[in-house]
């Protein structure tokens, strides 16, 4: 799949977004013959134990572009994520995509990407999402995101075995107001016209009753070596 052919006007529905990231309400629990679940399995992709609604942060929309096609990247699926100076260590999952909404991630410490919005390697934007936090746990892998600075390196282990690492580009929060179908088509989850990876979480207030966050934080890095 060619940078081009790929799938490149997606509009985000806002309704969806807003549910990005959110802590489940309601409990469950399963037995197996009388063992528990390994713990590494649950840490990694234990079903919610929460029950508020959760729809995926961003609807895709697929425009056709009638334009002459450069020689394809072939880009890698990468597997795993590495930001040194706040400790995330995190395995990366293939991020769902269900009547084109992007689902969540499958729990507290895995990040999910979505193939979508582009390989690395292949010179668009790499867009992949972590909770902030989780029901019953605390804060989950992309709590201190947030806190990232300017050039700030962020290295992503492709499935070639190659290191891909990113500079930090910008932090911003988003309220959930400003999240319009342009502002995350163009600031967030559209093609940068270089090499970028962008991280998205929640933040701001959390509302019990909706259970909902009214922010979104975005983390915007280039490409600075592969």
């Amino acid at each position: 799949m060619t940078r081009l052919t790929r799938v490149i006007g997606f509009l985000a529905v806002l309704a969806l977004l807003l549910g990005l990231l959110l802590p489940l309400v309601g409990a469950a629990a399963q037995e197996t013959n009388g063992e528990e679940d390994v713990a590494t399995t649950e840490a990694l992709s234990e079903v919610p134990s929460t029950g508020a609604r959760r729809p995926g942060p961003v609807i895709l929309a697929a425009t056709r572009v009638a334009a002459p096609e450069p020689e394809p990247v072939e880009g890698v699926a990468p597997v795993e994520l590495q930001v040194d100076s706040v400790g995330v260590d995190a395995p990366i999952e293939l991020g769902a995509v269900v009547d084109g909404a992007m689902q969540d991630p499958s729990g507290p410490w895995v990040v999910s990407w979505y193939d979508q919005l582009g390989k690395i390697g292949e010179g668009g934007n790499v867009v992949m999402a972590g909770h902030v936090d989780y029901w019953n746990v605390g804060p989950a892998v992309f709590w201190d995101v947030r806190d990232l600075p300017a050039g700030d390196v962020i290295r992503v282990v492709g499935e070639d075995g190659k290191n891909y690492e990113y500079a930090v580009q910008w932090t911003q929060p988003y309220m959930a107001e400003e999240l319009t179908p342009e502002v995350i088509q163009n600031d967030i989850v559209g093609d940068t016209g270089e090499e970028t990876l962008t991280l998205i979480t929640c933040g701001g207030e959390f509302n019990p009753d909706t259970g909902e966050y009214n922010q979104r934080w975005v983390v915007r890095a280039n490409l600075i070596s592969a």
